[in-house]
């Protein structure tokens, strides 16, 4: 027997399924390829279909989301110090780490929660290498002025935009800014490929040296250009994101909707929301609130968990208080990390179930 609406357990996001025949007829056609890996048919028509759709002119699709970074930062780490945010998935930070290079962290801007642009020339040094810097819940960094640190310094610029499928910035994919973005593609994010990721640039010769990086460095089947790793995606992924992509107008529209009803009946005397950069057309990725003490915070989630509603504290904690890197002082990381916590927010969620999310959160705040 169902259970009712009421005791069913809110999470914070609940993965889009398309309809079940949508994707079994994409995987008859694997069965009818009899190909299910290194790149068949359905994954270059997914690649095609995300390049004409979001305007890109490269485009690499990837079995996960963290290996696209990985490669952009053997691209261009050279095991040098890259400059970054505190303020992220752990995987930004890991992923330089793992990568020989060490990271540089620079504090937050406190009201786009992105990197703090003015703050990056400062940490530059003769070591420094690149900027990966991550568009947080979708909210673009401020790609011009990054850009024009990069370019006086000659840097190279990695953008984390694991968060912003779908995402424009004056008038264009925010995946056309820095030399290379990153994109995940995992079962949480808005558009899927169960899990998966890709990559974007827009040099061709760049591009061809990605491309070698994550297909073993081959050069035909027996020759390699050099080192490489496997971080192909499988048709049974691509499958997936073909069956998806189809419903991506339908699900930001739905998710918008939900993060309008948060903006009119939360309390916003006491907590404050994300502040969208100008000119950006948001995805609605997530839905962040900002209390005034960790304490309330704490307090609220609590009162949530009773209800069965599970909220998540993205992103805690601060990156730069990792065991692995070399500790510093990021105050403004630090303090919004403490006191940030993500609402419930996908596809399907019911008015019934915000309207407990929103009277819960509103009589703590009161």
């Amino acid at each position: 027997m169902k259970r009712e609406a009421s005791r069913e357990l809110i999470t914070v996001t609940k993965t889009f399924f398309p309809p079940i025949e949508e994707y079994q007829r994409q995987v008859e056609r694997i069965w009818g390829n009899k190909w299910l890996t290194n790149r068949g048919k359905l994954l270059l028509e997914l690649e095609a279909l995300i390049k004409e759709n979001l305007n890109v002119p490269y485009f690499i699709a990837m079995t996960n989301g963290t290996l696209p970074i990985q490669i952009a930062l053997k691209s261009f780490g050279k095991q040098g110090e890259i400059i970054t945010t505190p303020f992220s998935y752990v995987a930004t930070t890991s992923s330089i780490v793992w990568e020989n290079c060490s990271p540089v962290f620079v504090d937050i801007e406190p009201n786009f929660l992105t990197i703090d642009e003015t703050k990056i020339e400062a940490a530059i040094t003769n070591k420094t290498t690149a900027i990966l810097a991550t568009h947080v819940y979708g909210n673009p960094c401020n790609v011009e002025y990054i850009e024009k640190i990069a370019k006086k310094h000659h840097l190279k610029v990695i953008y984390d935009a694991a968060h912003c499928f779908g995402v424009k910035y004056k008038g264009k994919s925010i995946f056309n800014y820095g030399d290379i973005s990153t994109c995940s593609f995992h079962a949480t994010k808005l558009f899927h490929t169960g899990e998966g990721g890709g990559i974007f640039c827009s040099d061709k010769k760049l591009y061809k040296k990605l491309f070698r990086f994550h297909n073993f460095g081959h050069k035909g089947h027996t020759d390699f250009y050099g080192l490489g790793i496997n971080a192909k995606m499988s048709e049974l992924q691509a499958a997936m994101g073909l069956a998806v992509f189809p419903y991506i107008n339908y699900i930001i529209s739905e998710r918008k909707k939900i993060a309008n009803y948060y903006e009119k009946c939360l309390n916003f005397l006491a907590i404050k929301s994300l502040n969208i950069r100008e000119s950006t057309e948001w995805n609605y990725s997530y839905y962040p609130i900002i209390f005034e003490s960790e304490a309330k915070l704490i307090e609220a989630e609590k009162k949530l968990n009773q209800h069965h509603i599970v909220p998540r504290r993205y992103f805690y904690p601060s990156l730069n208080k990792l065991p692995y890197v070399i500790p510093s002082s990021l105050p403004i990381a630090e303090s919004i990390s403490k006191r940030v916590l993500c609402l419930p927010l996908y596809v399907g969620l019911e008015q019934s179930q915000l309207e407990k999310v929103t009277i819960i959160i509103n009589k703590l705040l009161n």
